[in-house]
């Protein structure tokens, strides 16, 4: 029999081709897109960087191809809902230019601590001017980092040994971790931008982390600090940022990444690169021959493991449900990934808590405490509570270890006493902080392949847990339902549905102010900060939070 063969259009390292070569074909060659569409039917492995887009068109194509593997982080350039549908499977290199990217963040702070863009372009054309480009020390000056992951923490431990002090934003750390490391966590945004004199992020770039940093944030910022980002392109507002250095609210930044990548002549992010305030570099914070060697290793690995019908370790789109187990667990671990994404957004979103140093507890009742295999279930929590400020890629292999570098720890719990139970497939989600009180509870059950919530904190109700809700928490009192509508109504926001959650019989009210009761709308429509503020300001409301599942 043929050897299987493997595609790779872009420049790899070699040390990771060293390890396909003894068992497969290889074919290095640059193809332009029609030409990639033409020769990739006969091939079983694409290996790919960035430049290369493996599009539904590709895909179509690919008759006989079982892996694309991207030899970097991202993975915006292949159609990966396409892939998934053909059952190729997609992998990606999350660790391998962790070094790389924190020491460009590094390079960066202290290139602009030190005016060293301004410095190397005057000297070239021939100025000396020593008296402009007087720069501080970043000794004793205070990091604020948003996101503290993997590159995160590198570039924390790396400003520690430069004598500076660190805080940090990130509703997944681990309080302990965080102490460990020697970065002190602040609540919120709010409350670390003020004392910042430099501010990376190391996010990825989702609807939550979209111009995360805009003129509201910058304004209340030093008028010393300045701005780092290595991260994504559009983490920042690149317009508020431009004005903010023009108007002084700042006084400088280092960027690597854009939202468009050369920047567009006449962009926001092509005067960016301009500016004399400015350091910028093109997108270079993988760009190491040791980070190349690394992403290079990695995927490799995986596409031999893959050709040899193993697992690979970083599967972007590996399936949570096996086939052989869809059937039966398909409505529960959707269930169970709402009810993650529905604890994220309600009380994180709501109560602006962490994450990272909760403990949850998944506990299966009735059939679903005698199914022989819920890794699924597990996965899909992890999935859930992750999905709206991470872009980990979550699946029955890898869920474990997201949830233990998300500081998430998860028992799971089997009750098979039935006795009493209203539902044959109920599954209940507590969460406790590290001295496991503040218990806070999410139930749902499955009926004809559908999944609902039957409880969530203190409050009883059966809703279904699908599309834009809003969740209400009020005094239960006549007129709030029509005051409710009102404020919707004069937004254009239309309701889809309603349900009033009571009070849980064994519950007592937290206010002593008469009932309470939860409200949750199902809203379409578009939900802005305005509409919900406006809700907020309804007589008899104590709280409300939005929530997309």
């Amino acid at each position: 029999m043929s050897r299987p063969t493997i595609l790779v259009p872009e420049k790899l390292s070699q040390e990771g081709l060293a390890l396909l070569s003894p068992h497969f074909d290889i074919t290095v060659t640059s193809l332009t897109p029609e030409e990639l569409i033409a020769q990739i039917p006969s091939y079983h492995a694409l290996i790919i960087r960035s430049e290369t887009k493996v599009t539904a068109d590709v895909l179509r194509a690919a008759k006989n191809l079982k892996v694309v593997a991207r030899a970097g982080v991202g993975v915006d350039n292949i159609d990966v809902p396409a892939a998934t549908s053909r059952g190729v499977i997609v992998v990606n290199s999350p660790s391998g230019n962790i070094a790389a990217a924190a020491e460009h963040t590094i390079a960066l702070l202290l290139a602009t601590a030190r005016n060293i863009g301004q410095a190397d372009g005057g000297l070239k054309l021939g100025k000396w001017e020593r008296s402009k480009l007087v720069g501080i020390e970043v000794g004793r000056k205070t990091l604020g980092i948003i996101g503290l992951g993997k590159v995160g923490v590198r570039v924390a431990r790396m400003a520690k040994g430069l004598g500076m002090k660190v805080v940090a934003v990130d509703p997944f750390a681990s309080p302990d971790m965080a102490k460990q490391e020697g970065v002190a966590l602040a609540a919120d945004l709010d409350a670390m931008l003020p004392v910042v004199d430099f501010l990376t992020i190391h996010t990825p770039l989702l609807a939550t982390t979209m111009d995360l940093i805009g003129e509201k944030e910058l304004r209340r910022m030093k008028p010393s600090a300045r701005v780092l980002n290595v991260a994504r392109g559009g983490v920042y507002n690149e317009e508020a940022l431009l004005h903010a250095l023009d108007e002084y609210w700042i006084g400088g930044a280092g960027l690597d990444v854009f939202t468009s990548e050369p920047p567009k002549q006449d962009s926001a992010a092509a005067r960016l690169t301009s500016h004399p305030k400015v350091v910028a570099t093109p997108h270079l914070g993988a760009s190491t021959v040791e980070a190349q060697e690394n992403v290079s290793l990695d995927v490799c690995n995986q596409v031999l493991a893959i050709l040899q019908g193993g697992l690979p370790t970083s599967a972007v789109n590996a399936p949570i449900i096996l086939p052989e187990e869809y059937g039966k667990l398909q409505p529960a671990v959707q269930l169970v990934e709402k009810m993650g994404k529905l604890y994220t957004q309600h009380f994180v979103g709501l109560r602006g808590g962490m994450l990272g140093g909760r403990k949850f507890e998944l506990t299966y009742h009735g059939d679903l405490a005698g199914m022989p295999n819920t890794k699924p279930l597990f996965a899909a929590l992890v999935k859930g509570l992750v999905a709206d400020i991470s872009d980990s890629h979550i699946n029955i292999v890898n869920a474990t270890l997201v949830a233990k570098e998300k500081g998430l720890v998860i028992n799971e719990t089997f009750n098979n006493d039935t006795k009493d139970l209203l539902y044959a497939n109920l599954v209940t989600l507590g969460a406790y902080d590290s001295g496991h009180s503040g218990e806070q509870i999410i139930e749902g059950f499955t009926s004809d392949q559908r999944g609902y919530i039957s409880k969530l904190d203190r409050f009883s109700a059966i809703f279904s847990p699908e599309g834009t809700l809003i969740v209400l928490h009020n005094y239960d009192q006549p007129g709030k339902i029509g005051g409710v509508g009102t404020v919707l109504g004069s937004h254009g926001v239309n309701i889809r549905f309603m349900q009033v959650a009571s009070l849980d019989a064994t519950m007592e009210t937290q206010n002593g102010k008469g009932n309470e009761a939860l409200m949750i709308l199902g809203v379409d429509g578009q939900m802005s900060a305005e509409v919900i503020e406006d809700l907020r300001k309804s007589e008899g409301v104590l709280n409300v939070s939005l929530v997309v599942l």
